[in-house]
């Protein structure tokens, strides 16, 4: 219930953003440098394939895209060849591209022309034919015409005109994360008498409501392991260190809280997340499942840069249409340019 409640907090807040839409077969999510990526899937029930149109802001700039086939039904293989069809006429084939397949420009926007009205757009050559449902199509590209100030100009996929193309949104920049050196401490337990001086604290940290709670460590199940679910302490470098105790856990899901504080103990700590996945070098991440099969996640991360852990990522991997294990794309609403540790 916590990663549902979750989930439509995000829901919510992208959407105030102005930056994504979710509409029928398709979904377009503009990240914070307001590149848009829009996904495309087959009907509801057909796991066959999904397609991604990628394009940066700016006057000028091309969309690309890109074909995934599925991987999850028992007799997929992987193709050896990949044919566009529209409207029953071949299209070309499309180039192999790591795990994926890539289209020309032509073909990009052969298919985008397609599905804007009535065209039949099939990709064949893997187990079974991927037919593009179009349905929902324009709406997700006149929104990102719009989150990219191009309706209007003779850039735009969907309601193109004469407006100069100086109107067109330019790329915001990615903010800059400087990572700091952390220490390579391994963490311990905290003893019963230092959590008890900490719980109080670390709660204070929380909203005691249903989306937001740290109930495991408020009151640990009888079931708990300490050992992997109680409050340790990771030493991040000589004035600060990290907490971390399971909050939450649900059918599918658990959250582990995290908390930086002075390397004494002494001071108020300040909470990074309670949705928590993993540590590891100076990162936070959190990965949860859309639903328990595991199609589709919702990732976060967060990176120490000397006084703080800052949120460096936070995206997800597209509907869940049962394409791959894990999901299907990378469609972040936040990137930043994380520069690594010197020396």
């Amino acid at each position: 219930m916590l990663f549902v409640l979750a989930m439509l907090s995000l829901s919510a807040q992208a959407a105030q953003s102005g930056k994504t839409l979710e509409h029928k077969d398709w979904e377009v999510v503009c990240d914070n440098t307001l590149t848009c990526r829009i996904a495309g899937y087959a009907k509801e029930e057909d796991p066959s394939g999904s397609i991604l149109l990628t394009r940066a802001a700016g006057p000028g700039t091309e969309t690309v895209g890109e074909v995934t086939l599925g991987d999850t039904e028992d007799d997929s293989e992987p193709a050896q060849k990949l044919t566009l069809w529209i409207d029953g006429k071949s299209a070309g084939d499309l180039v192999a591209a790591d795990d994926n397949w890539r289209l020309s420009a032509s073909q990009t926007s052969a298919v985008i022309s397609a599905v804007k009205g009535s065209g039949k757009v099939e990709f064949k050559g893997g187990t079974k034919p991927f037919l593009l449902s179009g349905e929902g199509a324009y709406a997700v590209l006149l929104k990102a015409d719009d989150v990219q100030s191009r309706i209007g100009t003779p850039g735009a996929l969907t309601k193109k005109g004469s407006k100069p193309v100086s109107s067109v949104a330019k790329a915001v920049p990615a903010p800059v994360i400087q990572a700091a050196k952390t220490l390579g401490g391994e963490p311990r337990l905290l003893t019963a008498p230092e959590i008890e001086a900490l719980k109080t604290r670390l709660l204070s940290t929380v909203n005691h409501n249903d989306d937001d709670t740290c109930d495991s460590l408020y009151s640990p199940a009888e079931n708990s392991d300490p050992e992997t679910d109680g409050l340790t302490l990771t030493p991040l470098d000589d004035s600060h260190a990290l907490l971390s105790a399971l909050c939450w856990r649900a059918a599918y899901n658990e959250g582990y809280g995290y908390w930086v504080i002075d390397n004494q103990l002494k001071g108020k700590p300040v909470l990074v997340t309670i949705s928590g996945s993993d540590y590891d070098k100076g990162e936070i991440t959190s990965v949860q499942k859309g639903r328990g099969i595991g199609d589709c996640m919702s990732q976060e991360s967060w990176v120490w840069d000397g006084k703080a852990f800052r949120k460096s990522y936070e995206g997800g991997t597209g509907m869940c249409r049962y394409i791959h294990a894990g999901g299907t794309w990378d469609l972040p609403t936040l990137v930043t340019d994380v520069k690594a540790v010197s020396g």
